[in-house]
């Protein structure tokens, strides 16, 4: 950080000065002192040049009003910034509120309590004032003038007040240098413990307490803000009013004043200091960090200071000296770097606690925002920088990351050692500690030249990073360990500066001495002594000199190379050069130019050629870079104002003497004279300047020469090129294109009458849309394919900026299907999708690629079509399966005849059961003819349903059915059989073996041999009870009697019940007798449903013999055996003629004379044909 003296105001009559105070926000400066003078000044700057922005541009008094109303000496000037007020008071006790009105100041109000008033403070958000007294009295006031509350604090006298950031806490300073800590309402809390009085004897006074309120952020979360200083110079900074371990500063010197800066990052000390050997004082003002590190001293003259006070921006402050404002500018240590075109810089923000590190890319203006956790430092080289930072705030590890050029980290590095210092090359890291510095070979995907290649291959192997102290005296055979444990033991002589080159690394250290190791292989190569301590080094191009800015700003330069003898006759290396400059804040050497180098000395840059100056150019820019005679800066101070919208305003460039020479020459004299002047001063872009100066003007040969001389190959083979057109014009449009004057050169190929020469143009350029109106200027055949593809060049520029309903409008006249498909999909538009499925020709590339997207969003048919269209039936199938359309599936695959439909049905019937959807189950099957699987699920159901008791007529239906698709099943197995044994023999074999085959697949199931079991069960218990009810008892008997076969379908009880009832009807006691015995012995009764059964019994055959009336008939059915005669499945009774009705399906028999009832089938319900 630099200082110096800028400006100095004269107070008229020689008044002395008590006390000043920058306005924060108006910059209004308002200055007290002696016979009640009381001043508001307004320093502004008028100019409307942009480069004199900042302190470069002059500043003039805008304002100078004397505000009378004091008779006494002014002691106090505090301004409220929130509300525009400025209070003032004096020896006598009087207040003052002033007001701003039309651009003059007035008094507001008046207060007087005829005691002297040490000290005013208002609050952070300009609502409240306290004022203290002499005496011990406090009054807190508001902003509208109403008492809020008084106190007197007994026997103590007052002189200094603070309020905390949230106006919660009240510090009051007392006369004995005690601090006392209220409460907002004025209630003693406690006393504050001051640690830097420690040890101090003699009596003291509080020279001020200054409390930051953190209005712009913090320089990091929990950062000291609340500094206390005492007259003798001890000072503690606290990071609250209760901190048991502030930061402590002793100053040496007789303080008087201190100051926060705008962020809470500076603290100014103004005072005065004893010189040594001297018995005067010097008026000094010291400059710390939060943390207490001393960032510099800034010298004033005159007798005797008497207060401070910084601008808002942080790059002024103003000096009360006698009778005098002095204004001293400040450089700040910004944390920024150039990489690239892209400046990177850091600031707080008051909502974050991180620092916000912007890429801020000069070239596109755009940026690129990273947020940094205790941020220590930005270093900058070639395309890349590096951020130093803090790991984490309990470990005391540091981070070192590598980013390019928009802020991506490539490569972080965790060290041991704080990195105060740090440098880069194109290879290597250096990070400096004060007593250590360690080395780290970075690698990046670059090209690399081959030297460079060697050199990292060759430091590669023995170990990348490497850490030394800065006392040792590495040879530079890579002894170098990677120990931390040496890197943290103490030295006499700290480092200060640091820097490096490709070959050499150069270390300074406080005592004036200047280390010079060798790179890659770090070995000391010498050490030179000189009388400054350095603050900034910086090397050549070539390594051969150093420059030096030491802490005072004084720049001095040493020649590394320079051979000579000293006093004693010895050779020594290296000399200090003449050339000294003071107040230096910032120097840049050429990076292609060894004697070349820009330096900032107050608010002017000077470029030095071998060490002599040109005329200085005013600015107050930092250097970004130094190359091909420019020189790029960057005005920071601007745009830290508003870092969030940097403006390229603030980034300027400068011409050095010789490139502007020789641009005059060329313009005013002729290319001849100016080709003798850069013969004789050469440089690159020296040469360029000709050439392209000579293209112009047609002047191929000299423009050849010095594209030669400036080795631009490219700019030969254009002037070759030249070489061959015919035509003058047409060289001058080329010379025009090369220049990048496209507009111009467009309207000389359109006057030559070379549209396409134009539309060539445009179309290397990309400008498409030009293209299209060159395109529809003219008429032509070979356009159409232009036309095609300049609407498509549209319609990728509108796809990439996903303006997808512009890019479709473009496509569709390009006819570009594919980049269509994907805006439909885009837009969502399904229908103007499935419009151009449906318009492209069968087996197009592009149809699977629409199918997949139909698929995406589930439009199966859709897909499916898409899928047909370009003849992939299995995608198509896969796609039904994938959602879920099976039955679409299935179709698909039997119309197509696919091989795994069997799989595939599998898939999907589990898929339905997992759900419970049996019946759809079925149906899928029925509808595949997989009849044998359909009755299987279907034989399921009805025994299910049968367990349930349902309605036996609804569980008939369902046995039917099953019984049905089994008919089908032997069906289809025959016609198999028949179309496999065609032209062999009769039906009757072929038949046959369909069985048999039939017989070897079924022979686990129960119900292929006798599918209608469990028809014929129901149908019979159904019948048998209908007869009951209709009075036929004898009918139902036999009826029933058929029930006995089928106590696997119907349980025993029913069916020996049902028996039992008809028996009993129709008078058949023997029957009702066999009947009651088999229900009491069944096990699936309880004994109680037993017992109920025998009561039962007991009543019936007392009354009644358990003798059958009638015998014969019922004897065949009881008896049944062998030659079982057929059921009609109508009546019940046996048939027992020749003549009967076989129905076609079931095969079931009905009596001859009852059919002609029926027009179905009693048992399946076939019609009767």
């Amino acid at each position: 950080m630099f200082f110096y003296l800028s400006k100095k105001i004269a107070i008229p009559n020689n008044v002395k000065l008590k006390c000043v105070s920058w306005n924060k926000d108006q910059g209004f400066i308002a200055c007290g002192g002696e016979d009640g003078l009381l001043k508001v000044l307004k320093l502004e700057t008028q100019t409307d040049d942009t480069k004199l922005r900042g302190l470069a541009a002059p500043s003039n008094l805008s304002m100078n009003q004397t505000l009378e109303g004091h008779s006494g000496c002014v002691q106090v000037v505090t301004w409220n910034e929130q509300y525009q007020k400025l209070t003032s008071s004096d020896q006598n006790g009087l207040i003052i509120v002033w007001m701003l009105y039309k651009g003059s100041w007035y008094e507001e109000m008046i207060n007087n309590r005829n005691k002297s008033i040490r000290s005013m403070s208002w609050n952070s958000d300009g609502q409240k004032i306290c004022i203290v007294y002499e005496d011990g009295a406090v009054i807190v006031g508001s902003v509208d003038g109403n008492r809020i509350w008084g106190k007197d604090l007994k026997s103590v006298q007052l002189c200094h007040v603070a309020w905390s950031a949230d106006s919660k806490i009240l510090l009051f300073g007392m006369a004995n240098g005690e601090i006392h800590i209220y409460d907002n309402q004025g209630n003693f809390i406690m006393k504050m413990k001051l640690n830097c009085l420690v040890n101090v004897t003699g009596a003291i006074s509080i020279a001020g307490i200054h409390w930051y309120h953190g209005t712009e952020g913090y320089v990091e979360p929990d950062c000291p803000c609340l500094a206390i200083c005492f007259d003798n110079g001890r000072c503690q900074i606290m990071r609250h009013e209760t901190d048991q371990n502030p930061v402590l500063i002793d100053t040496g010197m007789f303080v008087v004043g201190i100051q926060w800066n705008h962020i809470g990052s500076v603290l100014a000390v103004a005072g005065s200091q004893k010189v040594f050997m001297q018995d005067k004082d010097v008026n000094t003002v010291q400059f710390y960090t939060p943390f207490g590190e001393h960032l510099g001293t800034l010298k004033v003259p005159g007798k005797q200071m008497s207060g401070l006070s910084w601008e808002g921006g942080g790059l002024k402050i103003a000096l009360a000296v006698d009778s005098f404002i002095y204004f001293a500018n400040i450089r700040p240590n910004y944390k920024w770097g150039y990489c690239s075109n892209t400046v990177v810089y850091a600031y707080t923000r008051p909502d974050r606690p991180e620092y916000c590190v912007v890429f801020w890319d000069t070239k596109n203006n755009e940026k690129y925002v990273k947020y940094v956790k205790s941020l220590i430092s930005i270093t900058t080289c070639g395309d890349f920088c590096i951020l130093a930072t803090k790991a984490d705030e309990n470990h005391p590890q540091f981070v070192l990351v590598l980013c390019n050029s928009i802020g991506t980290p490539l490569d972080p590095k965790y060290i041991d050692i704080v990195p105060l210092f740090v440098a880069m090359t194109k290879t290597h890291v250096i990070a400096a500690s004060k007593e250590a510095f360690y080395i780290w070979q970075y690698r990046v995907a670059k090209k690399l030249t081959a030297l460079e290649i060697n050199q990292i291959t060759r430091s590669r192997k023995e170990g990348r990073e490497r850490i030394y102290h800065v006392d040792d005296t590495p040879s530079g055979a890579m002894e170098g360990m990677f120990d931390y444990s040496k890197a943290i033991q103490g030295t006499r002589d700290p480092i200060c500066a640091i820097t490096a080159s490709d070959k050499i690394l150069i270390v300074g250290r406080e005592s004036g001495t200047i280390q010079r190791y060798s790179l890659p292989n770090v070995g000391l190569v010498q050490k030179f002594s000189l009388d400054c301590r350095a603050y900034q080094l910086s090397l050549n191009c070539n390594s051969s000199r150093l420059a030096i800015i030491d802490i005072s700003g004084i720049l001095t330069f040493f020649d590394l190379d320079a051979r000579g003898t000293d006093s004693t006759g010895q050779q020594v290396i290296g000399e200090l050069l003449k050339l000294e400059r003071k107040d230096v804040w910032d120097m840049k050497w050429a990076k292609d130019n060894p004697d070349l180098f820009a330096m900032m000395e107050k608010t002017r840059m000077y470029v030095f050629r071998n060490l002599d100056p040109e005329e200085p150019i005013q600015t107050s820019g930092y250097i970004c870079n130094f190359e091909d005679l420019e020189i790029k800066s960057v005005l920071l101070d601007e745009i830290l104002k508003n870092p969030e919208h940097p403006n390229k305003d603030y980034l300027i460039n400068f011409e050095i003497r010789s490139l502007r020479d020789s641009r005059a020459l060329i313009e005013k004299v002729g290319i001849e004279d100016a080709s003798q002047f850069i013969e004789d001063n050469p440089h690159p872009r020296l040469w360029r300047l000709l050439a392209e100066a000579a293209l112009q003007k047609l002047d191929l040969y000299t423009a050849e020469q010095a594209f030669v001389r400036c080795k631009d190959y490219q700019g030969i083979k254009f002037v070759k090129r030249l070489g061959n057109l015919q035509s003058d014009s047409m060289k001058q449009a080329e010379v025009v294109t090369y220049f990048g004057r496209f507009e111009e050169a467009e309207r000389m190929y359109l006057d030559m009458d070379r549209r396409d020469l134009a539309i060539g143009l445009r179309m290397k350029l990309g400008d498409w849309f030009r293209v299209l109106q060159l395109l529809k200027t003219g008429s032509g055949d070979a356009d159409d394919s232009l036309l095609e593809q300049a609407h498509n060049a549209i319609g990728d520029y509108f796809a990439d900026r996903q303006k997808w309903l512009n890019a479709v409008q473009y496509y569709v006249q390009g006819r570009n299907q594919e980049r269509l498909a994907e805006c439909y999909y885009m837009l969502e538009d399904y229908e103007g999708l499935e419009n151009l499925a449906s318009s492209l020709p069968e087996n197009h590339k592009l149809l699977p690629e629409i199918a997949q997207m139909f698929v995406r969003v589930g439009m199966c048919e859709q897909a499916v079509t898409a899928f047909l269209k370009c003849n992939q039936p299995k995608a198509a199938v896969d796609t039904c399966v994938h959602l879920n359309q099976w039955n679409k599936a299935v179709e698909l695959a039997t119309n197509h005849s696919m091989k795994e439909i069997g799989s595939l049905l599998a898939r999907y019937a589990s898929h339905l059961l997992e759900k419970n959807k049996i019946l759809d189950a079925i149906e899928l099957y029925r509808k595949a003819n997989y009849f044998f699987d359909a009755a299987k699920l279907m034989f399921k159901i009805a025994d299910e349903e049968a367990k349930k008791r349902t309605k036996p007529l609804r569980v008939k239906k369902l046995y039917v059915l099953s019984a049905l698709l089994i008919e089908q099943y032997h069906e289809q197995m025959k016609n198999a059989q028949r179309g496999k044994v065609k032209g062999k023999s009769s039906e009757a074999t072929s038949a046959l073996a369909g069985l048999l085959e039939e017989e070897v697949l079924s022979t686990t199931s129960r119900f292929t041999d006798n599918a209608w079991r469990g028809a014929e069960a129901y149908h019979f218990f159904i019948l048998a009870q209908r007869q009951l009810y209709e009075g036929y008892v004898d009918t139902a008997l036999k009826t029933a009697l058929h029930l006995r076969d089928y106590e696997d379908i119907i349980p025993a009880v029913e069916i020996y019940s049902l028996l039992a009832l008809c028996a009993c009807a129709s008078r058949a006691f023997g029957t009702c007798s066999k009947a009651f015995i088999k229900l009491e012995s069944l096990d699936t009764l309880n004994a109680e449903q037993k017992q109920q059964y025998e009561d039962l019994a007991l009543e019936i055959f007392t009354k009644h013999t358990p003798k059958d009336n009638r015998k014969s008939e019922l004897d065949s059915l009881l008896e049944g055996g062998e030659g079982k005669l057929p059921t009609c499945v109508a009546t019940g009774s046996p048939i027992t003629e020749y003549q009967f009705w076989m129905c076609s399906v079931c095969k079931h028999c009905v009596l001859a004379q009852e059919i002609s009832n029926y027009n179905f089938c009693p048992l399946c319900h076939s019609s009767v044909g």
